[in-house]
């Protein structure tokens, strides 16, 4: 995974605000998507680790961990300035027409973040991954898209569009970005960074979490679970949530100030150009 952190690619996360415009009014969230990215990197392969520990009967390899490890860790590489304002504010005014979402500019630059620093090799000699396994990590972050450019979609109960893995391996798509549930390990790392940096409190407990997390079958598909006592530490997680947009995410200043900053990216979209290969000016936004 250090090969990975180590790359150019990775390392201007440092330069991203986790929370966007809400350092200006809350100016202890100065943590980075940097930070974020190792985080959930490390609870998606514990969460692996921990089922592949207590139900072997899920044939859960080594490769397999490793894969949701590397799909946590880059999960959020294609984040623009300021986060969520980038591709939630900005992107819609200058280019009404596009469906970018920063879960496809993840994939894309997680190919030329492996192109470009040679990492394929690095993969099939060291850790024995394919070109399936980039797949199956491309696919924990982003769904089943059927190409670049289609919007991912999450597969019925009859279908599975997914490639990298089988239908049997179906709770492994849960642990980065659950579509299912919405529980889910980028969310328990947001929830206690955020609430750590903001001052907020974080009644939410992984680790009990963790402790009754098992695998069982549901409608014919294998999905993560827990134990129905632990339905006070689910809704405490959702109650996090709750109060971390209507006190901060939310926060009528901050939301101002985000405007502000949007109007400003907006003003220069036009002059922010740079010289591209063929020597024609292109949009920096473009190639952020």
């Amino acid at each position: 995974m250090v090969k990975f952190i180590d790359t150019p690619q990775f390392q201007r996360l440092r330069y991203i605000k986790q929370l966007g415009g809400c350092y200006y009014v809350f100016p202890g969230a100065s943590h980075n998507r940097f930070e974020h990215s190792i985080g959930v990197g490390y609870l998606a392969g514990e969460l692996a680790e921990t089922l592949q520990r207590k139900q072997r009967e899920l044939d859960i390899t080594d490769a397999d961990v490793l894969c949701v490890k590397l799909a946590g860790l880059c999960h959020d590489l294609g984040h623009g300035p300021f986060s969520h304002l980038f591709d939630g504010k900005f992107i819609p005014k200058v280019f009404p027409e596009s469906k970018w979402k920063h879960e496809d500019a993840s994939v894309r630059m997680l190919r030329h973040l492996i192109k470009e620093n040679d990492l394929m090799k690095v993969m099939e000699k060291d850790y024995r991954l394919d070109e399936n396994d980039v797949i199956f990590i491309e696919e924990l972050i982003v769904g089943p898209a059927k190409n670049a450019d289609e919007t991912p979609t999450t597969p019925t109960r009859h279908d599975w569009e997914y490639k990298g893995r089988p239908e049997s391996k179906s709770f492994l798509y849960e642990i980065i970005a659950n579509k299912g549930t919405g529980i889910d390990v980028d969310k328990w790392d947001y929830f206690a960074r955020d609430c750590h940096h903001l001052g907020i409190p974080n009644s939410f407990d992984l680790r009990r979490y963790m402790t009754f997390v098992r695998v069982i079958e549901v409608d014919g598909r294998l999905q993560i679970c827990t134990r129905d006592k632990e339905v006070t530490n689910i809704y405490e997680m959702f109650h996090t949530r709750s109060m971390l947009h209507r006190r901060a995410y939310q926060h009528k200043t901050s939301n101002i100030i985000e405007e502000m900053i949007t109007e400003a990216l907006v003003a220069a979209n036009d002059h922010l150009l740079i010289p591209g290969k063929d020597g024609e000016y292109v949009d920096v936004f473009i190639l952020v």
